[in-house]
């Protein structure tokens, strides 16, 4: 992807045409990603003109998951209808289209967006499988080279898909720009499709999961079992199949399913597009998913009162207890943590299981082989696709590698399926995988130049998994520490959910020692491309401490954690972190001694300590009385800022983006960065790196100017927290822990406002945190973490 000629700041304002789910939405990603947003509906037939598109809007807003990284972006939506304000598109810079999925009423919108549209504006449409041709019939000629398809998979916020569809006579520098601007600007995996029915997710998708349902008739599998196989197992989300198509709607996955029937007769599957009986009876009893209450689960109040989750019985077509599954494969399979080869051990299990994920995959395989190059040229897209729009952690041809090509093609032999000529091409010629890497550098195999050729979208990115094994440097069970090039290493965690014990922090370590120690390093980044950054430390470690009452083990273990996130801070070297996903307790203590924190945008960072019983030890209380400090201006009210940052930690408020990480005080103003495009992260990160050690990079001193209230603060933290407790907001135990905080945040019992070290606040901070794991209460909560992955409030 090259960067287009069109400059990004050429879309200021945007035009979003209908406003229901999708549109909204989308509204709500392009405000937040720097446009001005006119979002317009039909006019209302009674009240006020606009409350068709207020309604959809405040509703939108309201939703959870929100699709806002923060409600102040919402301010850049204006909302209007089509009657009185479809003019206000003259000054926009791009019109994007998502009303209902008609044709008639697509072209008739079009009409009357042709009275308004300033030439050389950007129109586009959120179809999800009518022909681009059929819809731009008509128009003028500015209109169709400016048109295309952008294919928004919901939520726009959460799914980071958008199929980019060009029209029979797009410009090629309109698509570029889009393509560029989908993907740095908005932070999504464009893939460009061919004008095929259902493009290219939806395609596969649906295919994947009607060719399932044959497939579970043919084995009479239940509803609860197929989702125990089919979640994260096998790399896919956790609500896997049945509860996956509750979620969409059976009504939406039988339109796609007739349309590709319909409108692909000449696809040598297209009988698996037909709609199961089972399917059927769900669409015709209207018990379509969560949006009618009832689709493959149904969610019931039980005699005692409770809620219970019943599902569908497959042969009945009756409601019943979920019965729990077991399968001898799946249970092997909990030990291997590598999805490539937990995908292999799967496909080769000796069970039912085994001859289920035998039969899926061959389908898929054998599927995806056959739509190369009718639905796109080649096969890297059809898995950029899966991945980004259904949540697949491994693209089909990814799988296909996993497993294996030859016992792949055993497996599709022995299912009666038949594959393309360009596969037999592939057999004799390859290295005998879809992918390779060479030289940092990502391959895939293209059956038009019958060779391997560079996968798309990797120009001015970088990929922990591009780099070649010499690129590491050192390792140990839990870290690994590789050159990026040019003078920068980084550490990346590969522990349980990436928590943070004594193997982390001795890989963090040496990566500082070997940085500082030698020339050939100039910078440090703390990075990984698991599933989340970090979950904290590892609080399994602390419990089986504290319940031995190994006292001045706990207190040393602390101690380290505590000088190693001040290394981070006080090396004579630059240390970038670069979290996404949950960044939790120690995880989040590790971004706030950064250097500086490049944080993707879908970052979920809070200090949750004190829902186990416990105060952030690992240097995260220290420092927010730090920045509390900092942050004071003249005529401050110091006590209205220290009752914020305590409430923050005492709540354990966690920023549900990046963005709202700054209004918690995680991130900070003129330091930190967000990005949007998580592919975008790393070499940003490795580029602040180089940026600070180019800016001359000196090592910071230590401070000793943190003003702390002392007793005037620590009586209002104290009458607080006894209040909030006579009151029944919160336990005795809270209280303690309230207290507890509020002696660290306040310096002690000083008998006035005092300046004092870092060291002075971290050694108070580790001793109550040590004092608290004594604390039955506090053992109890680590134990129900750890157990049933529960917090207790007792």
């Amino acid at each position: 992807m090259s960067t287009p000629a069109i400059p990004f700041h050429k879309i200021k304002r945007a035009a979003v045409l209908g406003s229901g789910v999708m549109g909204s939405r989308i509204a709500c990603h392009l405000a937040q990603t720097g446009s001005e947003v006119l979002l317009l509906d039909l006019p209302s037939a009674e009240g006020p003109r606009n409350a068709i598109a207020d309604g959809h809007l405040k509703a939108a807003i309201k939703s959870n998951p929100s699709p806002l990284y923060s409600k102040r972006f919402a301010q850049r939506i204006t909302t209007g209808n089509f009657d009185d304000d479809l003019a206000q598109i003259a000054n926009c810079d791009w019109i994007i289209e998502v009303v209902v999925e008609r044709l008639d009423i697509k072209q008739q919108l079009f009409e009357r967006v042709e009275q308004f549209r300033t030439p050389g504006t950007f129109i586009t449409s959120n179809t999800s499988g009518i022909p681009l041709a059929q819809l731009s019939e008509g128009r003028s000629e500015d209109f169709q080279a400016h048109f295309c398809g952008t294919h928004f998979f919901n939520p726009p916020r959460y799914l980071p898909l958008l199929e980019i569809i060009p029209g029979p006579k797009t410009k090629p520098e309109v698509l570029s720009f889009l393509e560029a601007y989908g993907e740095r600007i908005l932070g999504k995996q464009v893939v460009v499709c061919k004008d095929t029915p259902a493009f290219i997710a939806n395609r596969v998708g649906v295919f994947a999961i009607q060719a399932l349902f044959h497939t579970v008739s043919e084995m009479g599998l239940s509803v609860e079992a197929v989702d125990k196989l089919t979640g994260p197992a096998m790399g896919r989300p956790k609500s896997a199949t049945f509860r996956t198509c509750d979620v969409v709607g059976l009504d939406t996955l039988v339109h796609v399913a007739n349309g590709v029937a319909t409108n692909c007769p000449e696809d040598e599957r297209a009988e698996v597009f037909q709609t199961p009986d089972f399917v059927k009876h769900l669409v015709d009893n209207n018990l379509l998913g969560s949006k009618s209450g009832a689709g493959f689960y149904k969610k019931v109040k039980n005699d005692q009162g409770k809620s219970e989750i019943l599902a569908l019985d497959l042969k009945t077509l009756e409601y019943r207890p979920k019965v729990k599954a077991k399968f001898a494969t799946l249970d092997m399979a909990k030990a291997v943590d590598n999805l490539e080869q937990r995908t292999k051990l799967l496909f080769n299990g000796q069970d039912e299981a085994g001859t289920f994920y035998r039969r899926i995959f061959a389908d898929v395989f054998a599927y995806v082989a056959n739509r190369v190059p009718e639905i796109a040229n080649e096969p890297y897209r059809i898995d950029d696709a899966l991945r980004a729009g259904f949540g697949w952690e491994l693209g089909a041809f990814e799988s296909w590698d996993a497993i294996g090509f030859e016992d792949g093609l055993k497996a599709i032999a022995e299912r009666g399926l038949a594959v393309p000529d360009w596969i037999e091409t592939f057999k004799a010629q390859s290295d005998g995988t879809f992918y390779r890497n060479v030289d940092g550098v990502r391959q895939c195999w293209d059956p038009r130049s019958g060779s391997y050729e560079a996968v798309g979208g990797q120009e001015g990115r970088l990929s922990l998994a591009w780099l070649p094994d010499s690129a590491t440097v050192w390792s140990n069970s839990g870290t690994t520490i590789q050159d990026l090039g040019d003078g920068i290493l980084n550490v990346a965690f590969h522990t349980k959910m990436n928590s943070i014990g004594a193997e982390v922090l001795e890989g963090v370590n040496k990566a500082i020692d070997l940085a500082e120690s030698d020339d050939a390093w100039r910078g440090v980044v703390i990075s990984n491309e698991g599933a989340q950054f970090s979950a904290g430390a590892n609080v399994g470690m602390i419990f089986m401490m504290a319940v031995e009452q190994e006292y001045d083990e706990l207190n040393y273990a602390i101690r380290m954690f505590q000088n190693t996130v001040m290394r981070l801070r006080y090396s004579g070297i630059p240390v970038i972190v670069a979290p996404h996903q949950l960044a939790l307790g120690g995880g989040c203590e590790m971004c706030l001694h950064a250097d500086k924190v490049i944080a993707h945008a879908e970052t979920y960072m809070g200090l949750v300590e004190f829902g186990v019983g416990l105060i952030p030890g690992g240097g995260g209380t220290k420092e927010f009385v730090l920045r509390l400090n900092d942050e004071m201006h003249d005529g401050d009210m110091r006590i209205n800022r220290l009752r914020d940052r305590f409430l923050t930690i005492g709540q354990a408020k966690v920023a549900t983006s990046g963005h709202e990480a700054f209004e918690l005080g995680y991130l900070r103003e003129g330091i930190d960065e967000v990005v949007v495009n998580r592919r975008d992260q790393l070499a940003r990160a490795k580029r602040a790196a180089i940026e600070l050690s180019e800016a001359g990079y000196t090592q910071p001193l230590q401070r000793k100017d943190i003003t702390v209230a002392g007793q005037e603060g620590l009586g209002i933290v104290y009458v607080g927290a006894h209040s909030m407790k006579s009151g029944n907001y919160i336990s005795e135990h809270d209280q303690l822990i309230s207290e507890k905080l509020g002696h660290v945040m306040c310096g002690g019992d000083l008998s006035a406002r005092t300046a004092v070290s870092e060291q002075y606040l971290l050694d108070l901070e580790r001793e109550a945190f040590v004092s608290l794991c004594m604390q039955r209460k506090t053992l109890e909560r680590m134990q129900s973490l750890i157990q049933k992955g529960k917090i207790l409030r007792n």
